[in-house]
């Protein structure tokens, strides 16, 4: 279980406050963290993983304090963290990120099923360099399927839907419940997606840097969606208006 006790963080050159007083648990399988762009999803994600310290509160993962310690002690305790824009490792093979995401040399079935959870075929990149050849959406599967190999307690996804339209998203949401089932873990996920949204437990709203909503799916989904049609209508007027005065 991952707590966050009135969690604040403010950039270290203008002392601008971009998480203030976040207070949150997660304990149920998968949590989904949305909210307006800009509104400190991703800043919490990673003060959560380590890459950001925290300037003001506390975080506990099963009960011990983990608010300074590094992404690299945090993972040693069973975090993991897939990024929006995966990271390229010129002069490594995709083989070898899953050797280092397992903690030992995979077989190369193992491999192969990792690869092949996430859509790709594993004879095709199990030997490829994680370089400029891969487009982004490659290498965002080969991220999840390192998460898969990790098998942590806690797997924090920033945006996991990103470049992968070409996959379908019932491939992602069965990858996710898969996880689940073999780690018995907590699985977080920052994400605008409805249909990612639709399988969270408990959703949690970040707005202007702090919690505006948190509660079950059922209840806090409907609402979501709500002001989502809202806005959908009101630019549909204000293009109707934009358009009628160009007619004109």
């Amino acid at each position: 279980m991952l707590e966050l006790r009135h969690v604040g963080y403010e950039t270290d050159d203008n002392k601008k406050e971009i998480l203030h007083d976040i207070n949150l648990t997660v304990q149920d399988r998968f949590v989904a963290i949305t909210g307006p762009n800009g509104g400190g999803k991703s800043t919490l994600a990673k003060v959560i993983a380590g890459i950001y310290q925290p300037t003001a509160g506390q975080i506990l993962l099963d009960g011990q304090d983990i608010t300074h310690l590094s992404i690299t002690e945090r993972a040693n305790l069973g975090i993991s963290y897939a990024f929006q824009q995966p990271v390229r490792f010129k002069g490594l093979q995709v083989k070898d990120l899953l050797n280092l995401a397992a903690g030992k040399n995979t077989s190369v079935n193992d491999a192969c099923s990792y690869l092949s959870e996430v859509g790709l075929c594993a004879r095709d990149y199990i030997d490829r360099e994680v370089n400029a050849s891969l487009s982004g959406g490659e290498l965002k599967r080969i991220e999840i399927a390192m998460v898969l190999a990790r098998g942590t307690k806690l797997s924090i996804f920033d945006e996991p839907e990103a470049g992968i339209d070409l996959w379908s998203f019932q491939n992602l949401i069965r990858v996710f419940e898969k996880m689940y089932e073999q780690t018995k873990g907590n699985i977080l996920i920052i994400s605008h997606q409805e249909r990612i949204l639709n399988i969270a437990d408990t959703i949690v709203v970040i707005k202007d840097g702090h919690v505006e909503k948190i509660g079950p799916r059922a209840e806090i989904l409907p609402a979501l969606l709500g002001s989502a049609d809202a806005t959908s209508a009101a630019c549909s007027v204000l293009t109707d208006k934009v358009e009628g005065v160009s007619n004109k």
